[in-house]
This record gives C-alpha cells, sequence and structure tokens, in this order.
C-alpha cells in the first residue's frame, strides 16, 4: 500500500466533500434522526459504495484509454465547464 496515494487522496477528497450536497443531505438527517451512528453509518457506507464503483469504473477506462488521455480529457471539461458559467453568470 502507498501511504503517499493514501494520504493525498484523502486529502483532496476531504475538502472536496466539504459543504458539499452529499454532506448537506447528511447533516439534514442528522438533525432529524434520534440515532446519529446510524446516519454516521449509512452515510458512510454509502460513500465506501460509490468510491468502489468510482474506482472499478477507472480501472476498467484505463485499460482502454491511456491515463494522460484521461487528465487532458478531465482539464478541458473543466476549462468548458468553467467557461460556461462564467457566460450564464453574466
Amino acid at each position: 500500500m502507498d501511504l503517499k496515494t493514501v494520504a493525498v487522496t484523502f486529502v483532496t477528497i476531504f475538502f472536496a466533500e466539504l459543504g458539499d450536497k452529499t454532506q448537506l443531505g447528511v447533516f439534514g438527517l442528522a438533525g432529524s434522526s434520534s440515532s446519529k451512528l446510524s446516519v454516521f453509518l449509512g452515510a458512510s457506507a454509502a460513500l465506501i459504495a460509490s468510491t468502489a464503483v468510482a474506482v472499478v469504473a477507472g480501472e476498467a477506462v484505463t485499460q482502454a484509454v491511456p491515463p494522460v488521455w484521461l487528465e487532458r480529457a478531465a482539464g478541458a471539461l473543466f476549462v468548458v465547464l468553467g467557461l460556461l458559467f462564467l457566460v450564464r453568470a453574466q
């Protein structure tokens, strides 16, 4: 196991998830539930399951498409989305 990859992944996902709709949903569920542990376990299991899907899909895609092209496509998509958000904000 590569601890550097674990740490980078943890920090990246932790900060990316702060304040997103998933966290706000968990916030609401925790506020309306009498069992905070159940909300925590359910939300944790959901994040683990969705992450497992992403890892399996990512591995499958990289078998067909070189990682450098995935990085380029992701970068281009972020630029396009950024430009669309800027144009719509005006």
